[in-house]
């Protein structure tokens, strides 16, 4: 048996309502085997902005570098909103993200049967719908530099945000997304905008070498990202892996969840490069954010936590029948009609935040039994 650090990082909002019932879901897998967690937690965000006057602190950054994996809830929310840039509740967030060198970000975007209708895309486009998502995280215009506010005089402002790439950065994300492929659909769209962006023509360039020298056996197809975005809500199903820079990832990902019903359904994996022993550090967090105008009413949707802590176990602790049995069971409580306010439909049975959790667990310890 095993022994894992996970670090715990609910955040802001409904983050901590949804982080409940990760630790409910972790104490039953410590009850069962076959391996355990040791569990701690701390803040990140808002939060930590105003214990520590920082959105995360050095000690909180230190604990993420020595844990085995990080799950964090949400960050920010209006409270903050007059907080100085560097110091904003994403802030938090980007460092980690810069600190941990977490580099690739995986968002799958899976259309669960019973949520079809949910969409805002017809059965037929969106039924079955399994894709990923695989955004660059630590590069491009989120980091580039400059990155500044100039004042001109006369009224006038200038604002620079820089996109900057290097080829060892689209190499080492273009390599996460091929091997993906291989265990799925053997199929990758690489979205970039080498027709306007000098960095989309270097993209284009390395992920084609790279194609071509190690990865021939996957079907490569190049898109522009503006034509990735339309045939997202086209006819999504004809992608597999998408792979993209940071700011094209975060658009599109958001555009991809939605095609499934909610942002609370959706997870996501952001992963390190693996080291000698194969083991990388990641951080795990929904897709959605901090929900200010429903905190503490019972309405926040868990599963997007709840699906994240499977990619822990799937990603980060090998545990990949766990993870089978987690997001298994998301999908019998779906079938059995239990819905949170935001994906809620005619005819079916809504239920709190907590009571979702519940129906989880008793669905995980019948599927276990």
């Amino acid at each position: 048996m095993a022994t894992f650090d996970l670090l715990l990082l609910p955040g802001d909002g409904i983050g901590p309502e949804v982080m409940a019932e990760v630790e409910r879901i972790v104490a039953w897998l410590n009850a069962h085997g076959p391996n355990s967690f040791e569990t701690e937690t701390d803040l990140v965000g808002g939060c930590a902005y105003d214990a520590h006057g920082e959105a995360v602190s050095d000690a909180t950054v230190d604990k993420a570098m020595k844990a085995d994996a990080v799950v964090l809830g949400a960050v920010g929310g209006p409270k903050w909103d007059g907080v100085v840039y560097e110091k904003r509740p994403e802030a938090g967030l980007l460092r980690l993200r810069k600190d941990l060198e977490l580099f690739a970000n995986l968002r799958p975007a899976i259309c669960y049967p019973a949520l079809a209708d949910a969409s805002s895309l017809k059965r037929d486009v969106v039924e079955g719908l399994d894709i990923m998502i695989v955004r660059e995280l630590t590069g491009g215009t989120y980091f580039g530099e400059p990155k500044e506010i100039t004042d001109l005089g006369n009224g006038q402002k200038r604002a620079v945000d820089t996109q900057l790439y290097e080829t060892y950065e689209i190499d080492r994300i273009c390599r996460v997304a091929f091997d993906l492929a291989r265990k799925r659909g053997n199929k990758v769209h690489s979205a970039d905008k080498r027709n306007v962006m000098k960095s989309g023509v270097l993209w284009n360039e390395v992920v084609t070498q790279v194609h071509a020298a190690d990865y021939a056996d996957v079907e490569l197809n190049h898109i522009l990202a503006d034509n990735c975005a339309m045939q997202l809500v086209r006819w999504p199903k004809q992608f597999d892996v998408i792979v993209t820079d940071n700011l094209f990832g975060d658009m599109l990902s958001d555009e991809a969840a939605m095609l499934t019903g909610s942002l609370g359904m959706l997870p996501s994996a952001s992963l390190g490069a693996a080291d000698g022993d194969g083991s990388r550090r990641a951080l795990y967090e929904p897709v959605h954010g901090s929900a200010p105008d429903i905190v503490g009413q019972g309405l926040a949707n868990p599963i997007a936590t709840v699906a994240s802590f499977a990619m822990a176990l799937r990603y980060s602790f090998d545990m990949g029948a766990e993870a089978d049995l987690v997001e298994q069971a998301i999908a019998g409580v779906l079938n059995e009609c239990l819905r949170t306010a935001d994906i809620m439909q005619d005819g079916m049975a809504k239920v709190s935040t907590s009571e979702m959790g519940d129906a989880i667990l008793e669905e995980i310890e019948r599927l276990a039994a």
